[in-house]
């Protein structure tokens, strides 16, 4: 009995434990338990319930700019008469911690939510309208000294918030994949004046073509980059036109004129990315087609990685018994089974980074795509895609660039054996002796398996002097007919000695 009956009090204690660590807080839905201490509220509660989707939240610069958009909707309702200066010096002492980052333990919802991102909106409502109150010595979760949406978010809607702050993360995000592509595009250009001598075959179809420079093939890849750095600048400075003082469906409704004007202009200075109004707060509201054109502008460089990535390991490939045309650098030993197997690692992981972009565009364009009337409820998905694409492909850039192209070295003398093997010069014969001598020289030479040389200066049409001029390799990849210069200057000078 004695045992039983303090097993009821431990009980009964453990159930008073639990009580004391909660709070009451009621929404329009009605009442829910909030832990204690928390600077969130009853809507992020409920969004913890309901949205257990990827067990990520949302991300960290996301937060940083939700945190701006709040901070810059304070300022302007202040100037409008709509908040007082001592409830505007709290609540702009709590976006700063917002912005700096210490208050991220309180923003919990899942980057995947419904109610296109009005869980994230009122999750930064309550914790700026907690810790104002805290601020000013009052008990969080009880609001009648700042309100969540009386005050946090007066004359806004989670309609133009949410998009203007998931504008701003993008934009800050992608300053760090371009800074990445110009160290890419520097490396690069590097090796290209590196390998500028180097010349080796060039491939098209898989098979011989004709002799390139090693240099030449760096530079278009850095030329590639150029123009993707370029594209994605188009792209993303179209994402400077927010829809802030658009309220619910784009017409304003709730937000002073005053406030509309200044709003972006304020948001601008805080943040330090010149903004500017959507022309069309309707359109601005409802449509998603610059944020899925920034996608595609990813996508086309994770095309442009890749199949650069495609081409290295080919040309790595080896290395005794695959072209070994150039030498990646060793990163990790490559087999748990074939010792002193080391593989393209780096090169790899690139791939797989821009087969990850490429699957996100398609997320963000049906995203896009599938919002109805005046709102596309899906943005929070796509944000999250976006953001994840910006960063990936900065990580991937960053770590080929290091752990890669830097350290690419190039094996000159398995590249000139390709060119010496190959039958493919005979392309710059052709002009000189026509294009049916020079194929069936080029067969013979196959077949028999002789070298070009062999097989041209046995056939009579043309001498050893001017064979030698037209192989020049090095004038092979520059533009013109092979030895035609210098045959004729030959062939003036012997007219003139005659």
């Amino acid at each position: 009995m004695e045992r039983r009956k303090g097993e009821f009090t431990e009980r009964m204690n453990a159930t008073e434990q639990t009580l004391d660590q909660f709070r009451w807080e009621h929404d329009s839905l009605g009442e829910i338990e909030v832990p204690k201490n928390a600077l969130y509220g009853a809507q992020t509660q409920r969004a913890m319930t309901n949205f257990q989707i990827t067990g990520r939240r949302m991300h960290t610069q996301m937060i940083r700019s939700i945190g701006k958009v709040k901070k810059a909707s304070a300022y302007c309702n202040n100037q409008c008469g709509f908040l007082d200066d001592e409830r505007l010096k709290y609540i702009t002492e709590a976006c700063d911690e917002v912005i700096s980052g210490q208050l991220d333990e309180w923003f919990i919802t899942d980057c995947i939510q419904g109610g296109a991102g009005t869980s994230f909106n009122m999750n930064a409502n309550e914790v700026i309208a907690n810790r104002a109150a805290q601020l000013a010595g009052h008990t969080i979760g009880v609001y009648d000294y700042i309100h969540p949406n009386d005050h946090i978010n007066f004359g806004q809607s989670t309609n133009d918030v949410f998009p203007t702050a998931g504008r701003l993360t993008a934009l800050a995000l992608v300053e760090v994949l371009l800074n990445e592509l110009s160290e890419l595009q520097h490396s690069l250009l590097k090796k290209a004046k590196e390998f500028d001598g180097v010349i080796k075959m060039g491939r098209t179809h898989l098979q011989d073509a004709v002799p390139i420079r090693l240099g030449q093939e760096f530079h278009a890849y850095a030329t590639m980059v150029g123009r993707d750095i370029k594209r994605i600048r188009v792209a993303f400075n179209d994402l400077k036109a927010v829809n802030m003082g658009a309220t619910a469906v784009g017409t304003g409704m709730n937000a002073d004129e005053k406030y509309k004007k200044l709003i972006v202009p304020v948001l601008s200075e805080i943040s330090g990315i010149t903004l500017t109004a959507a022309k069309d707060l309707v359109d601005g509201t409802r449509n998603c087609d610059t944020l899925a054109f920034a996608s595609g502008a990813l996508k086309v460089l994770a095309v442009n990685l890749s199949k650069m990535c495609n081409d290295l390991r080919l040309m790595a490939s080896g290395p005794k018994a695959g072209l070994a045309e150039i030498k990646l650098p060793d990163r990790q030993p490559g087999s748990s089974i074939m010792p002193g197997k080391v593989n393209p690692v780096i090169a790899e992981v690139c791939n797989q980074a821009c087969f990850n972009v490429i699957g996100n565009d398609v997320t963000i364009a049906k995203a896009a795509e599938a919002g109805q009337l005046e709102l596309n409820v899906f943005e929070p998905v796509l944000f999250k895609n976006l953001f994840e694409s910006i960063e990936i492909l900065s990580n991937a850039c960053h770590t080929l660039r290091i752990n890669a192209i830097d350290g690419i070295k190039a094996n000159k003398e398995n590249c000139l054996f390709f060119v010496e093997r190959s039958v493919s010069p005979i392309t710059a014969f052709a002009p000189h002796i026509g294009y049916a001598n020079a194929s069936r020289i080029a067969k013979q030479a196959l077949i028999e398996n002789r070298t070009l040389r062999e097989v041209l200066l046995e056939s009579g049409l043309i001498t050893e002097h001017d064979l030698e001029i037209i192989m020049d390799v090095q004038e092979m990849t520059k533009p013109g007919i092979p030895g035609k210069k210098r045959l004729a200057k030959n062939k003036k000078k012997e007219k003139v000695e005659g």
